[in-house]
């Protein structure tokens, strides 16, 4: 018999849609809030300079020192259980706020260890990177998390079966659906994907760093919350899955995090949503056995395997 995300002796998945979600407890839709707690290493690694900018280092340092204990007081207060990707290096840096997360009752998942870019890195770097950023949550928190998101969100055609081999659960780095699903890891194993967009994230809304990230245009927080209110609406009546994706160097400022927590309310408020962290609505869409999806590498002529 197969063990929870495997299929034995099914074909090789083919691109199609993926099937719609039987929601718990009778609702039809799903929301979660996820925050990914990059700090300096979003910055460092492709500006490892950047490490001698005392001024970039205090805008990124602003996410652990200040704005995560406001949005964790806000969750709190509105008894909302979030996901928080991780990156090992930011547990070293800052364990106490890492511990912190776990102490409210949050979700830990992995995020890189120095937010890695994996684009043309080959099997072995990545499957390096992945054991160091595991090692790192579990020595400073005590976490073996079931869940991963990519840097930048850029995963790679070896992400899924890497993953699946360690004992993940889930992934949250890809934006072809607007429903979670069974995606092919290879070797008859697959894991559960829970899709995310640029559209809900507020990287492109709020962050600017001369010289490193950004054009300059900062929005204001009412303009981005618009947006992810009227996001969260249509994917209400779709009967979708809402993420939203959030650093708290850039949505713990007072204002934006204010008008943040307008939407948490309002998404809590609905009685059709079930509102829950990643690593719950993964553990749904396992169980309700969906047939594995894959999308296979474009073929080019001319191009490496």
């Amino acid at each position: 018999m197969a063990r929870p995300g495997e299929s034995a002796g099914r074909e090789a998945p083919l691109m199609r849609p993926a099937e719609p979600v039987a929601w718990p407890y009778g609702k039809s839709a799903a929301a979660s809030f996820t925050f990914d707690v990059d700090a300096e290493s979003a910055v460092l690694f492709g500006h490892p300079g950047a490490a001698s900018r005392l001024s970039v280092m205090s805008h990124q340092a602003y996410g652990p020192l200040t704005g995560l204990p406001r949005l964790l007081r806000i969750l709190a207060r509105k008894e909302v259980r979030a996901t928080f990707f991780v990156p090992g290096y930011t547990a070293h840096r800052h364990p106490d706020a890492v511990r912190a997360i776990v102490d409210g009752g949050h979700e830990i998942a992995h995020h890189g260890y120095l937010h890695e870019s994996l684009i043309d890195v080959d099997e072995a770097a990545e499957a390096e990177i992945l054991d160091r950023g595991l090692a790192a949550l579990d020595e400073v928190a005590g976490v073996r998390p079931v869940g991963y998101r990519a840097p930048m969100w850029e995963l790679t055609y070896n992400s899924p079966r890497l993953l699946a081999e360690r004992g993940f659960l889930y992934d949250s780095s890809l934006m072809d659906a607007d429903v979670p699903y069974e995606l092919d890891a290879g070797h008859a194993t697959s894991i559960v994907e829970i899709p995310i967009h640029w559209g809900l994230d507020d990287w492109e809304q709020y962050c600017y760093l001369p010289d490193i990230a950004g054009a300059g245009l900062i929005e204001h927080p009412d303009k981005a919350v618009s947006m992810w209110r009227g996001e969260f609406e249509a994917l209400r009546g779709e009967g979708g899955c809402f993420v939203l994706t959030n650093h708290p160097f850039l949505s713990g400022r007072p204002a934006r995090a204010a008008a943040l927590e307008g939407l948490i309310e309002h998404v809590a408020g609905c009685a059709d949503v079930w509102l829950a962290p990643l690593g719950d609505i993964a553990r749904h869409v396992r169980g309700l056995a969906l047939k594995p999806r894959a999308i296979p590498k474009p073929e080019l002529k001319g191009s490496p395997p």
